[in-house]
């Protein structure tokens, strides 16, 4: 381990502020025996300060946060508060018992609960709004992927696994499964394990049906187990999966317990199963205790998950408590990635000259809902203001956040990064942007985009009426000026935001 390296100035500043900021605090506020308790702590503190940065600096502290990872660096930081308390500890049990061994207690708390919760924030923002790293998977060639002819069951055979299938199930699972799949052919094949291992040795394009029973919420590593079925049927081969969906979950647990308690158990069983997976620092300690089993799935997510691995949703049916969706094998997974999904996203958007950049917003989506951009497109009409009509991708709470613009204040940094200005074009995402007509499209890329776009002055109706707004002020900018039409449009969008109430939807 290299002992000599370049400190971050800026982390150090910020390690050296929370330093003051922590004896400031316990100095001013806390009840000293002493009245001047500046006065006599000055020289301490200077002697502590030294100390501490010294100490932070021997435990690599101050390399580039960045270049660090969270449990080590607050391992770090616990280390360093803990060498430094014990030092000051003695030096004032031997040598200088005038001062307080509650200040220097205290003061050692402080500064590792501020250091703690900076690094929290810190590492939970990075974590929420970067990419995951992206491995292109070198799938191999698929030669003749078309399913090996097999013997179909006897009639022993098939009558155990339809025994299989209504113990593990129910009659109605086996009634679904005849009527969507054909149990006797020998290329069918029923799974019930969870683990992936299994699945791994079967030689590809044996089977053209993959049978799963048991559901999804039980199953560590979906998406790889997704991989390998893709890998493993032919073309056009088909999957079966079932799961119990939030909504569905919900509504039990509200139904099997008293009224009243029942709300304080979902909302206990919500945050358990659903946050706690999602949050970087509770992430390694729910999977400990739970093992993965009983997950919390979304309808949107088991779907999205689905086109990701490269299946296409033919049929689905609810049978009791689970979701059965019957998918088609449809194309390869285009990369395989660990998926981390914070409150604080970044969405690719064309800026100007046609540059890709990327869009502070909040989460208002369930996850995996990007990969049904194309799904729900096809089967649900844009609605007034251009966007879906019964967009199921958004959550609850993401619909009330639109309303209000509350997902679109982290543009702000877009705004101060000069990326976006504050009057403009909303940024489209590539399928949104092929959407528009090309001289359009050609106008669009030579502005910046902006916060508040000419929609919320016009109000357009229907995709071709924004088209049309759009085209008008981006004409106005180039007869006008940039200046003179985006002031022009700032009145008429506050006009109609303060007076006429306009909403985002």
């Amino acid at each position: 381990m290299r002992i000599f390296y370049i400190p971050s100035r800026l982390y150090f500043i910020i390690d050296l502020l929370m330093l003051l900021l922590s004896f400031y605090v316990v100095l001013d506020w806390f009840p000293l025996t002493t009245h001047t308790p500046f006065d006599k702590y000055s020289w301490p503190s200077l002697f502590y300060t030294l100390t501490w940065i010294v100490s932070s600096y021997l435990l690599q502290r101050y390399k580039p946060l960045k270049k660090q990872v969270y449990f080590s660096t607050t391992l770090n930081l616990f280390y360093n508060s803990v060498i430094v308390f014990v030092i000051y500890a003695l030096v004032i049990h031997l040598f200088f018992k005038i001062y307080s061994g509650f200040v220097l207690l205290t003061i050692t708390a402080g500064v590792f609960t501020v250091n703690y919760i900076f690094l929290s924030l810190y590492y939970a923002y990075k974590m929420a709004v970067e990419y995951n790293e992206i491995i292109v998977k070198p799938f191999e060639e698929r030669i003749n992927a078309i399913v090996k002819p097999a013997l179909p069951l006897d009639e022993k055979n098939l009558q155990q696994l339809n025994t299989t299938i209504r113990t593990h199930s129910n009659e109605s699972v086996l009634k679904f499964l005849k009527k969507n799949t054909d149990l006797s052919s020998g290329n069918t094949l029923v799974y019930i394990s969870t683990k992936s291992e299994n699945l791994q040795m079967i030689p590809s394009y044996q089977f053209s049906t993959i049978i799963q029973l048991e559901r999804l919420n039980n199953m560590r590593g979906v998406n790889k187990k997704l991989s390998i079925i893709n890998e493993k049927l032919p073309d056009n081969g088909r999957f079966v999966c079932c799961f119990e969906s939030k909504s569905t979950r919900k509504m039990r647990i509200l139904k099997n317990h008293p009224k009243g308690l029942n709300y304080v158990i979902y909302s206990f069983d919500y945050l358990f199963k659903r946050v706690m997976p999602k949050i970087f620092i509770t992430r390694k300690l729910y999977y400990f205790i739970t093992r993965g089993n009983n997950r919390i799935f979304s309808k949107t997510e088991v779907m999205g998950r689905l086109y990701c691995f490269g299946f296409k949703m033919i049929r689905e049916q609810k049978i009791g408590q689970l979701t059965y969706i019957l998918a088609q094998r449809e194309n390869q997974p285009s990369v395989v990635q660990k998926r981390i999904y914070g409150s604080l996203i970044r969405l690719r958007r064309y800026g100007k000259n046609g540059k890709p950049f990327e869009v502070y917003k909040m989460r208002t989506m369930h996850p995996y809902s990007e990969y049904l951009q194309s799904y729900v497109y096809d089967n649900n009409s844009l609605k007034e203001g251009g966007k879906f009509n019964k967009d199921t991708r958004v959550t609850s709470i993401g619909r009330f956040m639109r309303k209000y613009w509350l997902d679109e204040l982290p543009m702000i940094f877009n705004l101060l990064n000069g990326e976006m200005k504050l009057v403009g074009v909303r940024p489209l995402s590539s399928q949104y942007f092929n959407l528009y007509r090309k001289e359009l499209q050609e106008k669009r890329i030579k502005y910046k985009p902006g916060l508040l776009p000419p929609f919320y002055a016009d109000m357009p109706q229907t995709l071709d009426e924004i088209q049309e707004s759009e085209m008008n002020y981006l004409q106005a900018c180039e007869e006008k000026g940039i200046l003179i039409t985006d002031s022009r449009y700032m009145l008429m969008i506050l006009r109609n935001i303060i007076l006429k109430k306009a909403r985002s939807s």
